[in-house]
């Protein structure tokens, strides 16, 4: 089972709360996926239609762990402040640590989130940081005090799959103890199944459920995806050849002369 601040989760797949056709939508989606976790943006949502307590009671209601996120800001104090208000609403000290760098892909600043999370991390928070696969920033960000790191798989929003198989896999072979969740880009339940395949302990969707013709089936089917990673892995997939293998050994096997 993932540990998670030392708290036991059994779901691999954790879910996004943003742009769903409407509540009993994203309610109906949580259950197909079967998610114990789901994040909501502090920010986005007090700014919108559905703002302020009514959704956040109605995200409370759905018997899952909140994971706020500090999506939409741009700065450090922008993400510290977001993470202290999240805490008072939610009363939970997990936090999602966004400090974006750039907007065309949406991209984290390294630098802020490093110093972000250094500084959430002293107060007492449980920071989740949404990063690049970057082994030094991974390095910064667990001596900064985080113990789970969640790398980008491709831009937010954007479906590209795990778009740096070399850096991911290298991230996952330095860090060998850490829970690593990929959080954003995945489109498809082929990119969790490989996520999982590859040796990573979560998948973050938001996107690729909310905005499908049937959220609720994508959700059952990214759930059923992230299951049969976590199985292939387990179950010691072979190593890629460069030369075919026949499946039928024909040493010692009759032949016609």
């Amino acid at each position: 089972m993932l540990s998670l601040y030392e708290t036991p989760v059994r779901s691999r797949l954790m879910l996004g709360t943003a742009r769903y056709p409407s509540p009993a939508v994203l309610a109906a989606a949580a259950r197909a996926g079967g998610v114990e976790v789901v994040t909501v943006a502090l920010r986005r949502e007090s700014a919108g239609e559905r703002a302020g307590q009514a959704f956040w009671s109605f995200i409370r209601e759905l018997g899952v762990r909140v994971l706020p996120n500090t999506a939409g800001c741009h700065s450090v104090k922008e993400a510290v402040t977001t993470a202290h208000m999240a805490r008072e609403v939610f009363g939970t000290p997990w936090i999602k640590l966004e400090v974006i760098g750039e907007d065309d892909t949406l991209q984290p600043d390294v630098f802020g989130l490093v110093e972000a999370a250094r500084t959430l991390c002293a107060e007492g928070f449980a920071v989740f940081p949404y990063t690049t696969e970057d082994l030094v920033v991974a390095e910064r960000l667990l001596a900064a005090g985080c113990r789970v790191l969640m790398p980008w798989g491709a831009p937010i929003g954007s479906g590209r799959g795990l778009n740096n198989l070399f850096g991911l896999k290298t991230l996952r072979a330095h860090f060998p103890e850490v829970p690593l969740i990929i959080d954003a880009g995945l489109g498809v339940p082929s990119h969790a199944a490989q996520a999982l395949e590859l040796g990573f302990d979560a998948v973050l969707i938001n996107t690729a459920v909310a905005q499908a013709r049937d959220p609720v089936q994508m959700a059952g089917a990214f759930a059923r995806a992230v299951e049969a990673g976590l199985a292939a892995r387990a179950a010691g997939p072979m190593e890629p050849r460069d030369l075919a293998t026949p499946s039928t050994p024909v040493i010692g096997t009759a032949f016609r002369g």
